[in-house]
């Protein structure tokens, strides 16, 4: 009985599980159902923190499609949280992915597997139960032969096939596809304008996910991701080392989640997103980049970051920090709210910091 109801369980596949795939884990345990978590790991020193998570450890890599055979039919659900590459701007470690997690759909498709009659002998079966029940006192069938009937023939209804061959995935995509948006406030159908590469390989992704969906081969819902925060992911060495931020008059709109907050979205995607479907995971804060910064300061009791123009930024900064600055955008949740029923634990970042102790 005990093994049976472990078969049972649910299966969730983590890809990329790092600190919101963690979280995600920990949300699942406390769930009554109690699914059978896997996460896919290339490092063998991931393995131990995997387990004590509470998750299956699974050796494989993106990189290499060769080792992602032993995924294929894993689990109903995957969680793709993994990067892509760090160059071009075709995600191919999402092309992988979807060619590993495809071939369960090609295993399941053929008409004989678990005793689904293939159509073309459904008639002929219906003809032979009929000659049966004419001949159920005891007649022969034919010309004497005996007739051996399975006592029941079995059928697997036809919405447990369709999970069968179509995996669920929850992409985590991000905002950054939209572009600089001069501080607009959109909404999940804006024209996407990725203006780098780490960008367009995301665009590259939520296009083969979609795809993907159209032609069946799983069902991708696409979860795009602000700026993440939690009590081990805010900006505290950034303020110690007083990184500049840019004066008002020319910084720049950014969103925010919380870890936790995300972790509860892209499960809730997971059995309410509709394919092929673009979701907002962001809380429901407006603040500039320095606004953001100033709200984390003065909660830790630290100095605020020293303010600049956009000019200096542009000499005294990183690229990879400046592409930030160069990007503004508002971004609208009530897709989230609406149709996934998301109740956000921390509405925005002060709700966060106000629950933080006080420092002197």
């Amino acid at each position: 009985m005990i093994a049976t109801r472990t078969l049972r369980r649910a299966r969730i596949l983590i890809v990329g599980c790092g600190d919101v795939g963690l979280r995600c884990v920990a949300q699942l345990r406390e769930r009554p159902d109690r699914a059978r978590v896997f996460a896919l790991t290339r490092r063998a020193e991931r393995t131990d923190a995997v387990r004590a998570a509470g998750a299956t450890p699974v050796r494989g890599d993106l990189d290499s499609r060769t080792s992602l055979a032993r995924i294929a039919g894993l689990a109903g659900t995957v969680l793709h949280l993994a990067p892509p590459q760090k160059s071009g701007d075709d995600d191919l470690r999402t092309r992988r992915l979807i060619a590993a997690l495809a071939v369960r759909r090609r295993a399941v498709s053929r008409p004989a597997l678990a005793g689904v009659a293939p159509r073309a002998l459904r008639p002929s079966l219906h003809a032979l139960v009929g000659r049966i029940r004419r001949n159920a006192f005891g007649h022969t069938v034919g010309s004497g032969a005996s007739v051996i009937v399975p006592e029941r023939i079995r059928r697997i209804p036809r919405a447990r096939r369709k999970r069968l061959e179509r995996p669920t995935l929850v992409y985590a995509s991000t905002t950054g596809v939209y572009g600089d948006c001069g501080g607009a406030r959109i909404d999940e159908t804006r024209t996407v304008q990725p203006a780098n590469a780490r960008a367009k390989r995301r665009v590259s992704a939520e296009r083969q996910l979609r795809r993907a969906t159209a032609c069946g081969a799983l069902r991708a819902t696409i979860a795009r991701i602000p700026g993440i925060y939690a009590a081990n992911r805010l900006p505290l060495a950034r303020l110690e080392k007083r990184t500049p931020a840019l004066v008002a008059s020319d910084d720049v709109y950014t969103s925010h989640i919380h870890a936790d907050d995300l972790a509860a979205i892209l499960l809730r995607l997971a059995t309410h997103g509709r394919p092929g479907r673009t979701i907002h995971a962001t809380d429901d804060s407006e603040l500039k980049m320095g606004e953001y910064f100033d709200r984390v300061a003065d909660a830790f009791g630290l100095a605020r970051a020293p303010r600049v123009s956009r000019a200096e930024a542009e000499r005294e900064l990183e690229p990879v920090l400046l592409s930030f600055m160069r990007e503004s955008r508002r971004l609208a949740n009530a897709r989230l709210k609406r149709e996934l029923g998301v109740r956000l634990r921390y509405p925005d970042v002060d709700a966060f910091l106000r629950t933080l102790p006080p420092h002197p």
